[in-house]
């Protein structure tokens, strides 16, 4: 049966102010570094756009009903979770709401545990709110991540800590968590009566074998507050159309945090991005599908690249997300390095490891979501770089 859309399609960005592809002074280089999908959003999404648009009259809107609708049937279908409409709030997208949600829960002198490596705007966060930030590392043993669950007791239990920011699917490891991986988080955070905050952008990109499970679903048997904080936006290629929405069955907590929007003046989402989603959440499941996929044939295809080409290089199991975590430790140069190295010889850009915290040392980020042929230029150009200086050089 013939694909319904075209993956392989190579969409020109260059001068389309794209981060992704201008931020580089150099027009050659080839960037496989930010969380952006180099795919043109499923065609429902872009005509739901397109009849908002042709209106031409762009004043004050509220939310639809279809909005909340929405999300409940996607999370029922794709999730197998209900939720109900008074237990979600809008937001203006991931970042402005998990900083919202900071603002109105922690207060200064308080901790925040985040588990490195990990998505390195957490850090920019905690950062930018001043708070105190507690890591729990992730255990990294025979290319297996592991939450280290003996050490969040630890950090749980200090009087200071009052939040755990969650990321499920992980990013940058690609771990998907598991029901008694969750159930351990959610007792030890109830016991210390910390709040969690699990940030779901990626559990749509999940992939056959492994199954996302929301955290609501489990903190329900436990004495705890936690927010389910989710998006299309990764799924769907919207991250210039910011939109957000956060799930609790904490209606007092909902409250607050509402007030926390509005003190911000961000408690009106775009009405373009609301249009976005609401097709994204009826029609894309689709375009979703083949997706994956397609995502994960790339991923079948690195592996494979690697196996033959670059030995010294291990490449973590994805489990979920388009990004792929590698091992460079046997290379015995930082990640910092390397990307440099990589970026000056080589035109390629990608992540380092250090980017996500100093648990990321000796590892790089890939992006793989584009078209095949870019991927295999990349993997090349990777190749080329691992055979001048590690191989010809007798270095590894």
């Amino acid at each position: 049966m013939a694909n319904k859309y075209n993956f392989d399609e190579i969409i020109d960005r260059r001068g389309t102010n794209s981060v992704k592809w201008n931020l580089a002074k150099d027009q050659s280089v080839l960037p496989m570094w930010v969380a952006d999908m180099d795919f043109k959003t499923a065609p429902e999404i872009t005509e739901a756009i397109l009849k908002k648009l042709s209106h031409g009259v762009f004043g004050y809107s509220n939310i639809p009903a279809d909005f909340f609708e929405s999300i409940i049937n996607w999370w029922k279908e794709i999730h197998h979770f209900n939720i109900e409409k008074d237990s979600i709030l809008t937001g203006p997208g991931m970042i402005p709401t998990l900083s919202a949600i900071l603002r109105t829960f922690v207060k200064s002198g308080e901790n925040i545990i985040i588990q490195p490596p990990v998505y390195n705007h957490f850090y920019t966060l905690l950062e930018n709110c001043e708070f105190g930030m507690t890591e729990n590392n992730l255990i990294y043993q025979n290319g297996i991540y592991a939450i280290d669950i003996d050490d969040l007791e630890r950090k749980a239990s200090d009087p200071k800590t009052k939040l755990l920011l969650l990321c499920n699917p992980h990013n940058p490891v690609g771990r998907v968590w598991k029901r008694d991986e969750l159930e351990k988080i959610a007792e030890i955070c109830s016991k210390n009566q910390v709040i969690v905050v699990s940030d779901k952008i990626h559990a749509d990109l999940v992939f056959e074998g492994h199954k996302h499970i929301p955290f609501a679903s489990v903190a329900e048997s436990f004495d705890l507050i936690s927010f389910t904080c989710g998006s299309p936006c990764k799924t769907f290629n919207l991250s210039g159309l910011p939109i957000s929405y956060i799930i609790s069955e904490n209606k007092e907590a909902l409250k607050n945090l509402q007030k926390t929007f509005e003190i911000q003046e961000t408690n009106y989402p775009n009405p373009i991005a609301a249009e976005a989603l609401i097709a994204a959440y009826t029609q894309g499941k689709e375009w979703l599908d083949e997706l994956k996929i397609y995502l994960y044939d790339n991923y079948q295809y690195l592996l494979k690249f690697f196996e033959q080409n670059l030995p010294g290089i291990k490449v973590i199991p994805l489990e979920a997300t388009y990004l792929v975590w590698l091992d460079c430790k046997s290379l015995k140069i930082s990640s910092k390095e390397l990307t440099e190295i990589l970026l000056e010889e080589e035109k390629l850009w990608l992540n380092p490891g250090t980017m996500y915290g100093g648990a990321g040392e000796g590892f790089l980020r890939i992006n793989i979501a584009c078209p095949r042929e870019l991927l295999i230029e990349g993997l090349e150009k990777l190749q080329r770089f691992y055979n001048t200086n590690f191989i010809l050089t007798d270095q590894y």
